[in-house]
């Protein structure tokens, strides 16, 4: 084709693009970026901008903390002031002696004993930084996930505490207490470090220092101290108080495992062999001497106390140590001279050593607890602080003895408990006495405790069988009801669950338990204010330099129900009217108690209680050189000391003095259905109490109620109820 014709020809339409034309009206599209980023890329980059932020932010923070914390002064506790002890009226109990201290070179410390003290706080001392933030954490981890509270500590962050700081637990002490430390490493030579540690720390005892503590566990040097004594006194830091065996002898298996730990530590580090440590043996301390002060019952108030504040984590042991505190505490003075009285007149003042050899080993107990309030009002530790260290009415090492078997009746009408023939247990429910029947219906080992002197009673209802402690009668109960339950009801009523053998089994119901003269007070205490439990106190109001300390709100909360603390309380009236508690009979009111002794009659106890007081009453044996428990035959010229002997004598005394301004009042109780006592007569002459057999359980020599069944009686059956024949009581 010519050019020409081409031109000529009409134009061809465009090709069709496939899209709408754009508007030149409209804005033109944005042209995409890139890609787009995925969210869990993006975030990832958020997060390590964060962290990185926090990094910086962090280490800003630590260089500032550094920067403007300096090292302060000594804190008060360096130079400690006493505290103030008053009653509950405001007059003056006591004042502690002023802080035990005195400084000592380190090289004055035999090395042996440096090394136990860091075997036991701080093993990687010598090589470790000031503060471990690994520990720190892994200690803070261990408090809020309930393994106990834990401080990750080093020896430079206690020195720290003990000497600049204090022992409060707070977040703002922490921060400085870490700040410290690290200017401290960068100004002092470990030696020193460790040489203010040495002589800072608190020892117990009001002992400050590896010097003071030295004399006050084993009356020497700390230059003369040996490698068992050196790791005694290093077990200690943990818990100065709780591991003095002199005062709480119930830890020694704790101190002793803990010395152990400390000697083990020892051996791990080389700085002791397995034969030198195989070859050591326990270091018992010397008796703790008190300042004069504390004489007679003030050091036992005291420390009562002190142990209260402390245990229940009012005030650290190291912040009390350390004085400047007014406590008021609930000790009533009057009532407090009173019950000192009981125990002179009725056993004090009775003692002939050289007449009866069995006088030496007489240690007495007592507390009294008001039963509405918790409040303690009257405490006796023994005979002087000074000469007896070791607090008779707080100590749990004795057996309480049948003081026990009130709770296992408790716990059988709190429960419903019937009998292995399926009747409900209640005061008229007859058991069989037969000596050393076997127990039926436990899945254990065969159990057949002993009665007193191996008397046997046939059917007997279960008043007459508290009455005389029938050891075979209560063992069979508590099975009835289940030994677990008993144990529950126990330390519902008030029993430290913590308390030495409380154990589950038959035999919990015949006393092997050592719970303490105050530990039985608040229980019994709950059964006289119809099963309402007010935790107890010895404190009333706690101040420092005029601020005052919150004490824990304790508000009363039922622990068992009222009909069954009353039906108990009904029974035991009976041990006080006619059974072998009848000496309490001299407080001249309604009272309810009941006996008990301890095994190869090592311990006495009377526990009773009226409307408005509750009070428990022990006499222990104890060798004063041992310190071994030695039974009281021939004490006081009695052939056997029973508790319805001088210990309920002491409680008639005591409770009548103490109540004389009260008006006399009744029990009101609510007793289960179909409990109700009808008047019996008296038990016959002979009918005190005497204690023996299995787990230190007594039984008197007879029994009265129906009469028909008597001592030879044949076996009836675990646990048997009478139609409508009134039961003995």
């Amino acid at each position: 084709m010519s050019p020409s014709s081409r031109a000529s020809s009409p134009a061809a339409p465009p090709p069709d693009p496939g899209w709408e034309p754009r508007d030149p009206t409209l804005p033109a599209p944005r042209t995409p970026a890139g890609p787009r980023r995925s969210l869990p890329r993006r975030l990832l980059r958020a997060a390590l901008g964060l962290l990185l932020l926090g990094t910086l932010l962090l280490a800003g923070a630590l260089v500032a903390g550094y920067l403007l914390v300096p090292i302060p002064a000594a804190n008060a506790a360096a130079v400690a002031q006493s505290n103030l002890y008053l009653y509950r009226d405001g007059t003056v109990l006591a004042r502690d002696g002023e802080v035990n201290r005195e400084n000592v070179r380190l090289d004055r410390i035999p090395l042996t004993v440096r090394q136990a003290v860091l075997a036991a706080e701080d093993r990687d001392f010598h090589t470790s930084r000031a503060v471990d933030p690994k520990a720190m954490l892994r200690a803070a981890w261990n408090t809020v996930t309930g393994k106990g509270r834990q401080s990750g500590s080093t020896i430079t962050q206690q020195y720290v505490k003990n000497y600049y700081l204090g022992q409060e637990q707070t977040l703002t002490r922490k921060a400085k207490e870490f700040f410290i430390a690290i200017r401290l490493e960068r100004e002092k030579t470990k030696d020193e470090i460790l040489q203010g540690y040495l002589n800072t720390s608190y020892f117990g005892r009001n002992a400050y220092g590896v010097q003071a503590a030295a004399h006050a566990y084993y009356g020497k040097d700390a230059a003369r101290l040996d490698t068992a004594e050196g790791a005694y006194l290093a077990a200690l830091l943990k818990a100065p108080s709780a591991y003095d065996v002199t005062t709480h002898p119930e830890n020694r298996p704790a101190v002793l495992a803990r010395w152990a730990y400390v000697l083990d530590g020892m051996v791990k580090e080389g700085w002791l062999t397995p034969g030198e440590r195989a070859a050591l043996r326990f270091p018992d301390p010397q008796t703790a001497r008190p300042a004069t002060g504390l004489s007679g019952q003030r050091g036992y108030l005291v420390q009562a106390v002190e142990d209260h504040l402390t245990s229940r984590g009012i005030i650290d042991e190291k912040t009390l140590a350390g004085g400047g505190f007014r406590i008021v505490t609930t000790i009533d003075p009057d009532r407090q001279a009173a019950l000192v009285r009981a125990v002179e007149d009725r056993v004090t003042h009775r003692l002939d050593p050289a007449t009866h050899p069995a006088d030496r080993y007489v240690r007495a107990g007592a507390a009294a607890v008001e039963p509405a309030t918790g409040r303690v009002v009257a405490l006796y530790g023994g005979v002087d602080y000074t000469e007896q260290y070791v607090n008779n009415a707080t100590r749990r090492d004795y057996q309480v003895g049948s003081t026990f078997k009130p709770f296992v009746l408790t716990a059988a009408v709190q429960n419903g408990a019937r009998t292995q023939y399926g009747e409900p247990i209640t005061p008229y429910t007859l058991y069989d006495g037969t000596d050393r029947r076997p127990v039926e219906g436990w899945p254990g080992a065969p159990y057949d405790p002993a009665n007193e002197d191996g008397e046997s009673y046939g059917e007997i209802p279960v008043t007459a069988a508290t009455d005389l402690s029938v050891n075979a009668v209560y063992a069979q109960m508590a099975v009835d009801v289940g030994p677990a339950r008993v144990r529950r009801t126990a330390v519902a009523l008030g029993l430290p669950p913590t308390t030495p053998d409380l154990t589950a089994s038959p035999s919990i119901a015949l006393g092997p338990a050592t719970a303490s003269v105050l530990d039985m007070a608040r229980a019994y205490a709950t059964l006289a204010a119809h099963g309402r439990r007010a935790d107890h106190t010895l404190v009333a109001a706690v101040t420092r330099d005029g601020e005052p300390l919150p004490l824990p709100a304790a508000e009363p909360r039922q622990a068992v129900a009222r009909e069954a603390a009353d039906t108990t309380t009904a029974v035991l009236r009976g041990v006080v009217e006619s059974g072998t508690g009848t000496a309490a009979q001299a407080a001249g009111r309604p009272a309810a108690g009941k006996t008990g002794t301890a095994e190869d009659d090592k311990a006495a106890w009377f526990a009773g209680y009226t409307p408005e007081l509750a009070t428990v009453v022990a006499l222990m044996g104890q060798d004063p050189e041992s310190g071994a428990h030695e039974p009281l035959y021939g004490a006081l010229g009695l052939p056997r000391v029973n508790g319805g002997g001088p210990p309920a004598e002491i409680w008639a005394r005591f409770t009548r003095e103490a109540l004389a301004d009260t008006p006399v009042r009744d029990f009101d109780l609510r007793l289960m259905p179909g409990a109700e006592l009808p008047e019996v007569p008296p038990v016959p002459d002979g009918g005190e109490e005497g204690e023996e057999g299995e787990e230190g359980e007594e039984n008197g020599p007879g029994w009265y109620g129906t009469g028909e069944a008597g001592p030879g009686a044949g076996p009836t059956g675990p646990g048997k109820r009478p139609g409508d024949r009134p039961a003995g009581r």
